[in-house]
């Protein structure tokens, strides 16, 4: 579409779906159509989101408009965007306007708003989830390609879960929060809702950047680069599903905390997966912590002033949390840091070992008489799995897992360890593929997958043939630069493999030696910035070279001749992965 086809789009949509509890604040449409027609003058200009409407939570500002985080006695009219809006902007997006949610992002459920409750756009007598209720609506019902919202316990997951839509939860730290009505502000992230993985990564990698101004800025330890990828071994998506090669995903029996559907889609997707069942006690216990602990206190203090002078301009389950803040203890905070300690330790050794950790999104779909009835007590079920997301500083994506019995969609949650998107996205994607034909409750497909079998801009190729391939021992210092698996591949002929203890050596055949082979191996794309990094963990004699590959040139790993010298021969086998199979060892 051109940029005004695209704004037209959305703006027919819009109007089609007739929702006005999605928005808070609209851009006029004289407005957004001026936008695009300004676009489309100006050109594309390498702007990656040229034309693209999209949708802001109104927690976040958006020069222009007004922020009020749904609580209207707390507005104000913000002189510029936040960091994330305007990167948008000038990749070229249309904003179509700010978007409902649980007021100050306190919730889970998408009720606790005076602007109305957003329709689930599967059952309208469900909730929509929060608490960026209209942002994951926005998407969901087909108006805008993606949205931002925000995700403290679960808020940009949630959502994404009841409306059979991608929310991608980025690691807390990698977007700049500066513009952004504080939640939970050591916790706090803008997220990302879009109707396939590819297209959330792609936003992401828009927004997501370091900044200086913001004392909670993490700084990634590699360039973002690539695309989603299928896994390792030739995971792909489509109605067949497919595998998960050399990538290891954990799971967890937490059945009984699920309603029968959503346990019934977690044992397809574990299944599919091959995921293996691991224990998570510490994780599941934080996330019970987090709204009976201090961070409940740190909500308060982000809004003290507003409750001690103007308590009755919140919502009233908003306020009862919030003052709930007050009567916290010193030393319950200690003794919930040690638990915190105890369940980040949890998930390192978990994410040193598996590359994923598998859970539903939420267990449950909570109808809206049953929150009238209890506000709290669904609203805390709903958080079981996602709490402990950025109380660990774990990434995550949110994909649809299916349609349970009730027509409701059932949402899959997959997590990583910090700055993980892209290594993650690649199994988020397969299982997206697997579960869902369309995105959101529209009859619009799911796009074709981005191409992933070969370097994106700012990466550089590897072809690995020893310990650093998929499922081996040194696969880690790959995926831990931000590698990413792309093919299988093998040289010509005219190569000899040598062992060398944990790792082969590979070197060019003597010319007229006529006993070289092709040998097989793999190729990963490395962020160009992280070759060097790489390089400095390979000792010699290895080092990496040009390889002549079946299909051309490629960076690989090579050895000295002279350092293979007194080494044993492997060539006959054709590869790393067969020689070890031939030792009875698995590396």
């Amino acid at each position: 579409m051109t940029p005004s086809e695209a704004a037209e789009a959305a703006l027919k949509a819009d109007h089609a779906h007739d929702d006005p509890a999605i928005w808070i604040a609209r851009v006029p449409d004289a407005a957004v159509l001026e936008r695009a027609r300004i676009l489309e003058r100006e050109g594309q200009r390498d702007r990656p989101l040229w034309g693209v409407p999209f949708a802001v939570k109104d927690n976040i500002d958006a020069a222009g408009l007004p922020t009020t985080a749904a609580c209207p006695g707390f507005a104000y009219r913000p002189e510029r965007s936040a960091p994330a809006v305007e990167r948008l902007l000038e990749a070229g997006a249309i904003l179509i306007g700010k978007t409902n949610l649980d007021q100050f992002a306190t919730g889970l459920v998408g009720t606790r708003s005076p602007y109305g409750v957003p329709r689930n756009v599967f059952d309208a007598a469900r909730v929509p989830g929060g608490s960026s209720s209209g942002s994951g609506a926005a998407v969901a019902a087909g108006i805008v390609p993606f949205a931002l919202g925000t995700d403290t316990a679960g808020s940009g997951r949630v959502p994404a879960a009841f409306g059979n839509i991608v929310g991608l939860k980025p690691t807390p730290g990698s977007i700049s929060a500066r513009g952004m009505v504080p939640a939970c502000r050591s916790l706090d992230t803008i997220s990302v809702f879009a109707g396939s993985v590819d297209a959330a990564l792609e936003v992401y990698r828009v927004i997501a950047g370091f900044d200086p101004a913001d004392p909670y800025a993490r700084r990634a330890p590699v360039a973002l680069s690539g695309r989603a990828a299928p896994a390792p071994g030739g995971a792909t998506g489509g109605a067949t599903g497919g595998t998960t090669g050399g990538a290891r995903i954990a799971t967890a029996d937490v059945a009984d905390l699920c309603a029968p559907a959503t346990a019934a889609a977690l044992a397809r997707a574990a299944s599919l997966l091959r995921a293996e069942i691991v224990g998570i006690a510490p994780l599941l216990d934080l996330a019970r912590l987090l709204y009976a602990g201090p961070w409940v206190a740190e909500r308060t203090a982000a809004l003290q002033d507003a409750i001690a002078r103007q308590p009755d301009i919140l919502h009233p389950v908003t306020r009862r949390i919030l003052e709930s803040g007050f009567d916290r203890r010193t030393v319950d905070a200690f003794l919930a840091f040690d638990r915190l300690a105890e369940a980040r330790r949890a998930a390192e050794l978990l994410f040193a070992e598996f590359d994923a950790l598998l859970l539903p999104t939420a267990p449950f779909c909570p109808t809206l008489a049953e929150d009238a009835a209890d506000p709290l007590g669904p609203n805390t079920r709903l958080g079981a799995f996602t709490n402990f997301g950025n109380l660990c500083g774990l990434s995550a994506f949110a994909v649809p897992g299916g349609i349970g019995p009730d027509g409701v969609p059932v949402g899959m949650m997959l997590l990583g360890p910090a700055f993980a998107e892209a290594r993650i996205a690649p199994i988020a994607d397969a299982l997206h593929r697997a579960n869902a034909g369309t995105v959101g409750a529209t009859a619009r497909p799911l796009p074709q997958a981005a191409p992933t079998d070969r370097a994106a801009p700012g990466e550089t190729a590897l072809f690995c043939i020893g310990a650093h391939m998929s499922g081996l021992k040194l696969n880690r210092q790959v995926t831990a630069l931000g590698g990413r698996f792309l093919r299988e591949a093998a040289t010509i002929p005219g190569y000899r493999l040598f062992a060398l203890g944990a790792r082969p050596g590979m070197i060019r055949a003597p010319k007229g030696a006529g006993d070289g082979a092709a040998i097989r191996g793999e190729i990963w794309a490395l962020p160009t910035a992280a070759i060097g990094a790489l390089l400095a963990e390979v000792p010699p004699p290895l080092g990496f070279g040009t390889v002549a590959l079946t299909d051309g040139p490629c960076l690989g790993f090579l050895a000295e001749a002279d350092g293979v010298a007194d080494a044993p021969d492997i060539t006959r086998f054709g590869g790393w992965r067969a020689w070890l199979a031939g030792q009875g060892d698995r590396g």
